[in-house]
């Protein structure tokens, strides 16, 4: 069977949850203008699943109406009791790189204990690019959970300010070879002679792909 706007129409608008999300999951396949105007009703869906799919799929549908889509994703954001809803949330606004919602994802990040949103709110933050997010970086770093350090780390990384090579630079000792090839990563993207020694000290990594990495941001510095 063809997928056709009709045929996602009707599946999006159906009284089965597992058929939204079907209808939702093809909208890829058809216009985004119309798959826009197909996805803006499931935000408010009574199913959590589907509200999910939905707000991961603004992602890149928001496009179509960024203005609209800041609104509709704020409203996720605030009033969705899902934390995955909140994050999905978050991580459409990092991909859509919409700056206006930097307020809003501190705000979210500091009410919440949820390390999946908080994580979220870094990547988002990573992708926005805004210098403003140092503050809130730092203290990422610093997060009990992992992920979230290193999610930081590279965020930091991304934003590329001088200013986070200390709060970076401690993590080279980490005992796992992800963090200090995340380490390494960031600390490339920053550049400048002050991540020098540091780069050199993780070339002699015991981790062959740190050990690379590192080498291959000195021979780029």
């Amino acid at each position: 069977m063809s997928i056709t706007p009709e045929s996602v129409k009707q599946l999006v608008e159906s009284e089965d949850y597992g058929d939204r999300l079907r209808g939702l999951n093809q909208l890829d396949r058809i216009d985004p203008a119309v798959a826009f105007e197909y996805v803006k009703p499931a935000l408010n869906d009574e199913n959590p699943r589907v509200r999910y799919t939905a707000t991961s799929k603004m992602a890149s549908l928001g496009r179509q109406d960024l203005p609209l889509s800041l609104d509709l994703l704020r409203l996720r954001l605030y009033n969705d009791p899902e934390m995955d809803v909140k994050a999905a949330a978050a991580d459409s606004l990092g991909a859509l790189q919409l700056k206006e919602a930097y307020d809003d994802l501190v705000k979210l990040y500091r009410s919440t204990d949820d390390w999946i949103v908080q994580m979220s709110v870094v990547a988002a933050l990573s992708e926005l690019g805004e210098p403003r997010a140092l503050e809130l970086l730092e203290e990422a770093v610093g997060h009990p959970t992992e992920i979230v350090q290193t999610t930081a780390i590279s965020a930091l990384g991304e934003i590329g300010d001088p200013k986070a090579i200390p709060w970076i630079e401690p993590f080279v000792n980490h005992p796992e070879p992800q963090t200090r090839l995340r380490v390494a990563q960031a600390l490339g993207h920053i550049g400048g002679d002050a991540v020098r020694p540091t780069l050199e000290k993780l070339a002699k990594d015991s981790d062959a792909q740190v050990a690379e990495r590192a080498k291959y941001c000195l021979d780029n510095l």
